[in-house]
């Protein structure tokens, strides 16, 4: 770390602009200047505005963590923080490469088992978690969703209500099967949990609008239910850093059931930042050391509305 600079690195940040700006405005408040760099596949993504792109390899390349180790060397990486799905479990090997590097991010074998729904889904249930109604596709009751197992942002998910459409879809063995609940409510939790395990703030937001499976209207709304149980959730799991709750609201029985967990920053978690969840505060004061303490003192009902903003590059 060089003096009064933080170098944070980004993993598939490309659209993230304005949670590099959070991190920025955040440094200052603390007495620093922080930098942004972003490990893209190309050069001419949108947080080039505020920060600098490196043009690295995929996820699934062989090469990839030597690669970000490389890069984070030679730019003098102090944080580390992946924003996409598949750069969770690299950013968790890097963490093992780069023990001087401040990487927020749960455990390989953790990350790795919430990105395969079927495997998180007994997780769940061994655990005691109320989820949805999982089925074998022989006891499947209708209506039923299928979700890809490995899938994301809600690509490849089919509602069936009758069991023979449900037998014909092919490579079946590679959906997660559940119950469909019929106008259920969506909702998030944004949490941050310290390097010591502790759950610092649970912020419920409702899913308003969502488009291509990322938010683009949510609201913070105080549920001490939802809030108690993403707790329990973290603690039985052993989650570090920015994690990612998402559950189901049954508005016919009450129930509230987990459907997924995504352990890294989510897109709609700029709301509950500026509800007052001081997140960005709390990954930099733990990269620098500084003691960090529990917030539970956010706005509620704080509502943000998400547009498009473009970013220019000229081709010389």
């Amino acid at each position: 770390m060089k003096q009064n600079r933080l170098t944070v690195l980004m993993l598939g940040g490309a659209r993230r602009v304005s949670m590099a700006e959070l991190l920025i405005k955040s440094g200052q408040r603390l007495g620093y200047d922080v930098r942004i760099l972003s490990y893209e596949l190309m050069s001419q993504v949108p947080i080039a505005v505020v920060g600098q792109v490196i043009v690295g390899l995929k996820w699934s390349d062989p090469d990839v963590v030597a690669d970000i180790t490389r890069v984070a060397e030679e730019h003098s990486v102090d944080i580390i923080l992946p924003f996409v799905d598949g750069a969770i479990e690299i950013a968790a090997k890097c963490r093992e490469a780069l023990p001087e590097v401040f990487i927020p991010v749960s455990d390989f074998d953790i990350a790795k088992q919430m990105f395969d729904k079927v495997e998180a889904a007994k997780a769940f249930r061994d655990k005691k978690i109320d989820i949805p109604k999982t089925y074998s596709v022989i006891n499947a009751e209708m209506p039923a969703i299928a979700k890809p197992r490995h899938g994301s942002a809600s690509r490849g998910i089919k509602v069936f209500y009758n069991l023979e459409d449900l037998m014909h879809l092919a490579n079946l063995q590679d959906y997660l099967v559940q119950e469909y609940i019929e106008n259920a409510e969506e909702y998030t939790v944004d949490c941050y949990v310290s390097q010591a395990g502790e759950t610092l703030v649970a912020v419920p937001r409702l899913r308003i609008e969502v488009m291509g499976g990322e938010v683009t209207r949510t609201q913070t709304c105080r549920n001490e239910m939802l809030e108690e149980m993403s707790r329990r959730v973290i603690a039985a799991f052993g989650f570090i850093g920015p994690v990612t709750l998402q559950f189901l609201h049954d508005k016919k029985t009450g129930r509230y059931m987990l459907m997924e967990i995504n352990p890294r920053l989510g897109g709609g978690v700029i709301c509950s930042i500026y509800a007052g969840a001081p997140i960005p505060d709390y990954i930099l004061s733990e990269a620098l050391g500084v003691g960090v303490k529990p917030c539970n003192d956010w706005s509620n009902h704080t509502v943000m509305a998400r547009y498009q903003k473009e970013a220019i590059f000229y081709n010389r």
